[in-house]
């Protein structure tokens, strides 16, 4: 797979533009950011990184994640999510004309993945947080018939475009679902975790929502991953205000123990992190240092598929696949 098979480099450049100018819009006054400790280990001792389009990021002294602060309230994010343009612009222009290749490349490989790691839940009840269009819950009912499958969704166009699916939809943010619509045996959540202002707080939701030796499966970005480390502040996945949490698979199981959460996994499968940085480099000129430039003019096609397995195999990879099991 590469990156161009999931998303066109001239709509996502105009996307993050976009993002630049409703950030400047919508948080102006910083006086309402507020200081935090790391999110996954809680330790007030960091490092200053960078400052991004006016957002700052400290990288833990202890469990190396990189995160934002001071970050906006929670009620900024949510009118930035609800009303900015670029929001808008993802939606129509970024994500819909990738709906098919999408749907091909992620959202059915990943319904197989978990049809295939939890082949127990075929008749269980899971709930996919933050649903949006709804297209992995259509592949995971064509493998799960028999299962009650049902959506997180806070959006209203979202949600009413779920329903037309035939799929029962929870319409809130999964922080105001009661406890009474609890009871699953799984949920999920896809490149959600990143832009949580508070990810412990998800967690122990998401922990009250499920039954005994229930499952969290979910993806996130890596702040270890080797396209984030080798761009690091020119990283296009640091996007701010969206990207504010970049754990590593060594802190992303320290936070699901705090939250009563059993790792059972935390990979890094990704496919396009050479890809990423070859292209940038190739494409937009954006310099991943000497050594890796001069990979990409004279590696081989073999050497760079052995360069991306290495990185996806060792943990590098900045797609992280992460398994929690609610202890009993």
């Amino acid at each position: 797979m590469k990156e161009s098979d999931i998303r066109n480099r001239e709509i996502h450049n105009r996307y993050l533009e976009l993002v630049r100018a409703d950030a400047d819009r919508f948080f102006q006054d910083r006086s309402s950011f507020t200081a935090v400790p790391c999110p996954a280990c809680g330790s007030a001792e960091s490092s200053g990184q960078f400052e991004k389009q006016g957002f700052t990021y400290q990288e833990c002294a202890a469990c190396e994640t990189l995160y934002n602060s001071p970050r906006p309230p929670f009620a900024g994010l949510a009118a930035f999510y609800g009303e900015s343009p670029s929001t808008r612009f993802w939606v129509n222009e970024f994500f819909m004309p990738m709906v098919e290749p999408r749907r091909e490349k992620i959202f059915r490989p990943r319904a197989e993945f978990i049809g295939n790691r939890f082949p127990d839940l075929a008749q269980a009840r899971i709930g996919d947080i933050g649903a949006g269009f709804g297209i992995f819950l259509e592949e995971l009912g064509k493998l799960w018939p028999q299962a009650d499958i049902r959506a997180i969704e806070p959006s209203v166009d979202m949600a009413e475009i779920i329903r037309k699916k035939g799929f029962p939809v929870i319409q809130a943010m999964v922080e105001e679902v009661p406890p009474a619509d609890g009871g699953f045996d799984l949920l999920t959540s896809f490149e959600l975790f990143e832009h949580l202002h508070d990810p412990g707080a998800f967690l122990l939701k998401v922990h009250g929502l499920l039954k005994p030796e229930g499952c969290l499966f979910m993806t996130t970005l890596n702040g270890l991953g080797f396209d984030i480390q080798a761009f690091w502040e020119r990283s296009k996945s640091i996007s701010p205000p969206h990207h504010l949490n970049f754990f590593n698979p060594s802190s992303i199981g320290i936070l699901m123990e705090r939250c009563g959460f059993e790792l059972v996994e935390a990979s890094t499968p990704g496919e396009l992190d050479w890809d990423i940085v070859e292209s940038a480099w190739l494409n937009e000129g954006i310099d991943p240092g000497r050594f890796f430039r001069t990979v990409a003019r004279h590696g081989s096609a073999q050497g760079k598929k052995d360069l991306q397995a290495w990185v996806k195999g060792n943990g590098f990879s900045s797609h992280m696949r992460v398994i929690g099991r609610k202890r009993g």
